[in-house]
């Protein structure tokens, strides 16, 4: 999903950590330990509770870096570069959210967002690439390491097409809009299985990046009137399914390990992922996104 060129960016609702700190501590060792990890925590689940499972230790300092995401200035230029698409989407997304939870009488705290490179310090605990992109609620902070979205093509099969990206960062911003409603909570109090809280919870998020696909081309940059985003085409939505579907646990264990193993799953299968994202795109309705409230997610 392009952005209009003339959107002009505001980077400054995005912090960036990356240069002078090297790639920092790994969690876990090699492609099998990276997979484990992934499958544990992509997407939103609290990177602290990996420490001592994967020797973890505390990352070193961080600078901020040079120039970075102060030089995304306009839509041609997430167009261009991935650090400045991230800007845009967090940009669109703290546009939308406001107006729409308005409508329900909820008001919208809006988030930070931090870029790292290799390894950051958080609230919820020193984190990795390895981690994947997580939301905590500590901080109220998502974060994000561009290297991943290589990752998420490379290791995964998703499409690297634009909104495959952007559904990435909509993904944790749905996880704000949980942790606001209260809902990101019953991930802890049942965390694993097919039909469990923590699987509950990611799929309610991929809802909620549906549903502000579902409005992202309408809209509007408060600057300058226009929408943030170019109307969708249907090859968008191919790549923004071809995401959802390449972190289903299904495929993500079947890759690792050879078979399935639902009663360790914790984000949901890939059907039921392009399921919940096609379910707020298609109907734009948040009532509609109660995972908690059916028997089969």
């Amino acid at each position: 999903m392009s952005f209009n060129d003339g959107t002009e960016l505001d980077p400054s609702q995005v912090q960036d950590r990356r240069g002078g700190m090297g790639r920092g501590t790994k969690i876990g060792g090699g492609i099998g330990g990276g997979i484990i990890v992934l499958l544990a925590a992509l997407f939103g689940i609290n990177p602290s509770l990996l420490e001592g499972l994967t020797g973890q230790q505390q990352p070193p300092a961080v600078s901020q870096a040079s120039g970075g995401t102060q030089e995304c200035r306009t839509g041609a230029d997430a167009d261009k570069r991935l650090d400045c698409r991230i800007t845009g989407t967090v940009n669109s997304l703290n546009a939308f959210w406001p107006a729409y939870l308005a409508d329900y009488k909820v008001k919208y705290p809006q988030p930070k967002t931090v870029i790292f490179s290799g390894a950051t310090t958080t609230g919820c605990g020193p984190a990795s690439t390895e981690v994947g992109p997580f939301y905590c609620p500590a901080d109220t902070t998502a974060y994000f390491d561009p290297g991943f979205f290589q990752e998420l093509v490379d290791r995964f099969g998703s499409s690297g097409g634009p909104l495959a990206q952007e559904y990435v960062v909509a993904h944790e911003f749905g996880h704000h809009i949980q942790n606001i409603l209260g809902n990101l909570d019953k991930a802890q109090e049942d965390p694993q299985g097919p039909k469990s809280g923590g699987v509950r919870v990611e799929l309610q998020a991929d809802c909620f990046a549906g549903l502000w696909v579902k409005y992202a081309g309408t809209t509007k940059d408060p600057k300058t009137g226009q929408p943030f985003l170019d109307p969708l085409t249907k090859q968008d939505i191919q790549d923004a399914l071809s995401a959802a579907s390449s972190v289903g646990d299904d495929r993500i264990q079947k890759a690792a390990t050879g078979r399935v193993s639902p009663e360790s799953w914790t984000h949901g299968s890939s059907a039921q992922r392009q399921k919940w994202f096609s379910q707020g795109y298609n109907t734009g309705d948040i009532n509609k996104c109660d995972t908690f409230g059916v028997a089969q997610p």
